[in-house]
């Protein structure tokens, strides 16, 4: 990390709540379920799909998990009614987990039910490795009753191919990605070439499976050794997709999509877009020389 990222990093509780939001415009589509449907809209014409997340702190309060899984039920309404390409992904702590692990596989299941109504797909994003256990076991209980669920494996995480290896036998969705979280040496690969070695570990290994795959990474050394996984195992086009986030190389991602490649991006949208991009810079310390440039006016 540069001297200048640290010291963004460490001093972001003083920083003008409008510079983080000039950085946040860039990879949050707005406040409003509205803003992202038009964000969705957007993509769908570039001929890229999506997946949309509302975001949220981890709650502590019943109302607040029932609030959002009521959100995600309108969301999954609205994305019908407009006949858009987009599933959703939810995280489990804004959802109850860490409140009652039954109250939130009730919350999950009335989203998957109503995604199923809707012929829609639900994603259950990984958090951090302390929740692991209870998320994966609230996959499986929902997967034994719903098909259209799926889960998330971190390629840093010491425990993902196992985890892969455990996956149900048939029909499972699994997106893979890095990881963001920062997290103990004990359960997480640390070397950037060692996590990249990992990734492609797990990924031939999901797709020797047979398991659709979301291929989520804008590395383009991965994104290149994806393509040569697929090509090399005859892979269909659609048994997996790449995955991006919204506002990050979007010239990669015209790039897969014209080389016949799905592509879906992770479209973030909600109230808790300061805490959501607080908590990025902290976790990306990289990220914050695109809070110096704002303060700065650069582009």
């Amino acid at each position: 990390m540069g001297i200048a990222s640290w010291i963004i990093v460490k001093g972001l509780p003083l920083v003008p709540k409008a510079i983080v939001g000039r950085v946040a415009s860039r990879y949050v589509a707005g406040e409003k379920l509205e803003d992202a449907l038009g964000v969705v809209e957007k993509l769908a014409a570039e001929g890229a799909m999506a997946t949309l997340d509302l975001l949220g702190e981890e709650v502590s309060e019943r109302s607040k998990a029932t609030a959002a899984a009521d959100e995600y039920v309108r969301m999954l309404d609205a994305i019908a009614a407009r006949g858009l390409p987009s599933n959703v992904s939810i995280k489990l702590t804004s959802l109850g987990l860490k409140i009652d692990a039954d109250f939130c596989r009730d919350n999950v299941e009335r989203i998957v039910a109503a995604a199923a109504g809707h012929g829609n797909f639900v994603r259950i994003d990984m958090e951090d490795h302390t929740t692991t256990d209870r998320t994966l076991a609230i996959y499986r209980q929902i997967f034994a009753r719903h098909q259209n669920v799926g889960v998330v494996f971190q390629a840093y995480m010491r425990r993902t191919l196992a985890d892969i290896a455990a996956l149900p036998p048939a029909g499972a969705n699994v997106r893979l990605c890095k990881g963001i979280y920062i997290e103990p040496r004990a359960v997480a690969w640390k070397g950037y070439e060692t996590v990249r070695m990992n990734f492609l570990r797990a990924l031939e290994k999901l797709l020797v499976a047979g398991v659709y795959v979301g291929i989520a990474t804008h590395d383009e050394h991965l994104a290149c050794g994806a393509v040569a996984l697929v090509d090399r195992l005859q892979v269909p086009r659609e048994r997996y997709e790449f995955q991006m986030l919204y506002g990050v190389d979007p010239e990669l991602r015209q790039i897969l999509i014209s080389g016949g490649h799905r592509l879906r991006v992770y479209v973030p949208y909600g109230r808790d877009w300061y805490p959501y991009s607080t908590r990025r810079l902290r976790e990306n310390p990289e990220v914050a020389t695109h809070v110096l440039k704002g303060m700065f006016g650069a582009r």
